[in-house]
Order: structure tokens, then sequence, then C-alpha cells
């Protein structure tokens, strides 16, 4: 477990422009049931998450399409909801930060950490968009 002041700054970095913080199982399998399309950010405290990730989920929001729900678990804190959203995004491996879009429940587009970490939030950004603009 990460200390919850040197973490709190990176929750809300998602949660201050409208992602909804997930904490327990229960909370993943209800974001995911919900129908229309769903964002979900696995969260890190690792530097890709800062420099990529993070800023890349934000700017995909500019997007005309966009996802319905947007919802994050934070990896090495939230152990049971991070664990539960993982389960969801079989068959790719376990990888944080991560961002995966399901619509109606469905996994439909997949960044997994090598598809992040070294690229620039723009390009990060412009593939969420295009998987908006297919699914959303």
């Amino acid at each position: 477990m990460y200390p919850a002041d040197l973490v709190k700054p990176m929750r809300e970095d998602l949660t201050s422009i409208g992602f909804d913080e997930l904490q327990t199982a229960a909370d993943v399998e209800a974001a995911i049931a919900k129908e229309g399309t769903t964002l979900v950010v696995v969260n890190s405290v690792c530097g890709c998450a800062a420099a990529n990730a993070r800023p890349g989920a934000k700017a995909s929001l500019t997007n005309d399409k966009k996802p319905d729900n947007l919802v994050t678990v934070f990896a090495g804190v939230d152990r049971e909801a991070t664990d539960k959203a993982r389960g969801y995004m079989i068959p790719f491996p376990p990888s944080s930060p991560s961002m995966a879009l399901f619509k109606n429940g469905e996994l439909v587009h997949m960044l997994e950490r090598h598809h992040i970490e070294g690229r620039p939030a723009d390009m990060i950004a412009e593939n969420l968009k295009d998987a908006y603009n297919q699914h959303c």
C-alpha cells in the first residue's frame, strides 16, 4: 500500500475531472454493468502514469464522442477493485497504468502499459479518441 498522502493528488488528477473512483469489487461490478460505454483507467504512482496515462486520458475527453461513464481504480492501493477490474480485462495481462473501454459490459478496446510507457500523452489521447469514435 502506498501512503494516502502520496496518492491523493494522483487520485484527484482524474476525480477532479469527473472520474468516479472505485474502491471495491462491488463498485467495479456495478460500473461495468452500466449500459453504454465505460472507460476504466487503472491509475498508478509510476512516472508513465503521471506523464502519459493521466494526461492522455484527460486530453481524450475533448473529443465530440466520449464514454458515458468514467471510472478509475488505483493499482497498489485499491487492491480489491483493481483485481476485479483486471478480471474484466482478460485476456490482457495485468498492467498499470492501463485503460480499457467497455461497451455494455464487453471489453472493446485496451491500452496496456506497453502502449502507454514512452508514448506522448497526445498519442494516447488520439488512440482513445479513435476508440470513442468507433464505440461511443
